[in-house]
């Protein structure tokens, strides 16, 4: 299967233009977020173990990381929309990408869409716990 690889700060220009599309509607943007954890591609269920729980995150959340070629490949899943919808993000933007890439971005995304500002700061932390976790998985395959 070909995949075409898109550099990280261009999955985040596409991010932030889509959620500029809902303007300040807050109601929509989580909508959207809730969209796109829905088309988050299935971890495989061996995967949903304890070793691959994130801690820090108030839901269930399960990050698998594997190495594909030269790149990352991130699968996740959760118990709760919002937080499947975050991570669906993450996984977006960090998976299929080199480990060294993934250990040099800021993510700017994240603050450009306003998604911290309007988290709750269980899931801001959360959200933290999720970058830090992906960032530690591409930190081992260096």
């Amino acid at each position: 299967m070909y995949f075409y690889k898109m550099a990280i700060e261009e999955i985040e220009k596409e991010i932030i233009e889509e959620f500029e599309l809902f303007g300040d509607d807050w109601e929509s943007k989580y909508e959207h977020l809730i969209d796109l954890g829905k088309d988050l591609p299935k971890i495989k269920d061996e995967f949903k173990t304890e070793n691959n729980l994130i801690k820090g995150c108030q839901s269930r959340v399960w990050l698998h990381s594997e190495m594909l070629g030269e790149t990352v490949v991130f699968t996740a899943d959760s118990d709760a929309i919002i937080t499947k919808g975050m991570v669906a993000l993450m996984v977006r933007v960090l998976s299929h990408q080199k480990p060294s890439d993934i250990l040099k971005t800021d993510l700017n995304f994240i603050n450009k869409i306003g998604l911290t500002e309007h988290l709750s700061p269980t899931r801001a932390n959360g959200l933290v716990s999720m970058i830090t976790q992906m960032k530690l998985a591409a930190n081992t395959f260096l």
